[in-house]
């Protein structure tokens, strides 16, 4: 036979919320350390691109490494 205490249920709950909480919270703070490994964000991309473009007109690179320099950094 089971054992029941009263206000057993209530702990269930507790410990069910507080598991949900831990679980998302992990599930967070593997989202957030993929993201830092993959490298970049595109804010960066784009601002490395524009220094390119920058460098582009002001004749400080050829057309073939700024070519280069927008294939590396993902843009068509």
């Amino acid at each position: 036979m089971m054992w029941y205490m009263p206000g057993m249920g209530w702990w269930m709950v507790v410990s069910g919320v507080f598991a949900l909480i831990f679980l998302v919270a992990m599930s967070a703070l593997a989202v957030w350390g993929v993201r830092q490994m993959t490298g970049r964000s595109s804010t960066e991309r784009g601002r490395a691109l524009d220094i390119a473009q920058e460098r582009y007109a002001r004749g400080g690179i050829s057309k073939e490494e700024f070519d280069l320099l927008r294939k590396d950094l993902g843009s068509s």
